[in-house]
C-alpha cells in the first residue's frame, strides 16, 4: 500500500513513514520523526522529532506534537516523544517532548482518545485506552493509568498521578493524586466514590467491586488514620488484586492522596 503525502506538505527527508500513511496538506514534519504503518496525519499538523508513532494512529488538523517542552530549564537537548498504536488526537492537541531533568521522554500508550484542546506537557505518562475530554490538562510529570477518564476543562497538577479506572469530573482541578477506580470532581477536587458503573462495564467482577467498595470505606470513611485503615483493610482479608494495587497506590504517592 502507496504513502499518500499532500503535494503542499513540508516533510523532512529524513522521516520515516510507514505503510498505507496518509499526510494532509500544509503538514509540517520535521527531522527525526518515524510514523508508524496506516497512520493519518491531518491538515496543518506540526509534528517535531525526535518523535516515533506507532501504527494506525490519527490526529486531527492543527494539532502539535512533539514540539519542545514548555520548560524554562530546557536548553534544547535532544528529548523525545514516544506515541504507541491506535491513538485518535482531536483538533488543536498539545504534546510536548521531555526534559533532561525528567527523564528525557515524554510517552503515550495505545488505544487513547485526546479530544479538542487537550494538553500534555512534558514527562508525562499516559496508559491506554484513556478518555481525556475537551481542553484536559496535564502539567509536567504526570501519570495517567490504564482506562482513566478526565473530563473536560479538568486539570492535573504536576507530578500528580491519576490511579487505573478513575473518572474526573468536567472541571475538576486536581492537586494532589487521584487512587484508582475512585470517581472525583471539583476544586479542588475530591473524592465522590467508587466508578461503579466504569468497573462493570469494563467487565471487574462484581465480588471485586464490592471489596473495592468495603476497601474505601475503611480508608475515607471509618475515621481511622489512613495508615491504620490501611492495616484494617489488610485484616479484613479484602485481598482482590485491585485491592492490593489500590493500597501500593496510597503507599507509594509522593503529592498526597485526594480523600473525599
Amino acid at each position: 500500500m502507496t504513502v499518500q503525502i499532500h503535494p503542499l506538505a513540508i516533510v523532512d527527508s529524513s522521516v520515516q513513514i510507514g505503510e498505507g500513511c496518509t499526510i494532509g496538506p500544509f503538514a509540517v514534519i520535521g527531522a527525526g520523526v518515524e510514523i508508524g504503518d496506516h497512520c493519518r496525519i491531518g491538515a496543518n499538523t506540526v509534528i517535531e522529532g525526535p518523535c516515533r508513532l506507532g501504527a494506525h494512529n490519527q490526529i486531527f488538523q492543527f494539532a502539535s506534537v512533539g514540539t519542545a517542552p514548555q520548560d524554562l530549564g530546557y536548553a534544547g537537548e535532544p528529548t523525545t516523544l514516544e506515541i504507541g498504536s491506535h491513538n485518535t488526537i482531536r483538533e488543536f492537541v498539545t504534546i510536548n517532548r521531555g526534559t533532561v531533568k525528567g527523564g528525557g521522554t515524554t510517552r503515550i500508550g495505545h488505544h487513547n482518545l485526546l479530544m479538542a484542546y487537550c494538553h500534555v506537557a512534558h514527562d508525562c505518562s499516559i496508559g491506554d485506552q484513556v478518555v481525556m475530554a475537551n481542553a484536559a490538562t496535564l502539567a509536567g510529570h504526570v501519570s495517567v493509568e490504564d482506562h482513566a477518564i478526565l473530563g473536560g476543562l479538568s486539570a492535573v497538577h504536576q507530578y500528580a498521578r491519576v490511579g487505573a479506572h478513575a473518572i474526573l469530573g468536567g472541571g475538576t482541578m486536581a492537586p494532589l493524586d487521584i487512587p484508582p477506580f475512585m470517581m472525583a470532581a471539583g476544586n479542588h477536587a475530591s473524592l465522590h466514590g467508587i466508578n461503579v458503573r466504569g468497573l462493570a462495564r469494563r467487565g471487574i467482577p462484581r465480588e471485586t467491586i464490592l471489596q473495592i467498595k468495603r476497601a474505601y470505606r475503611l480508608l475515607f470513611r471509618s475515621g481511622l488514620r489512613l495508615e491504620d485503615a490501611m492495616d484494617e483493610v489488610s485484616q479484613r482479608g479484602l485481598n482482590a488484586p485491585e485491592v492490593a494495587y489500590l493500597l501500593d497506590f496510597i503507599r507509594n504517592s509522593r503529592r498526597g492522596i485526594t480523600r473525599p
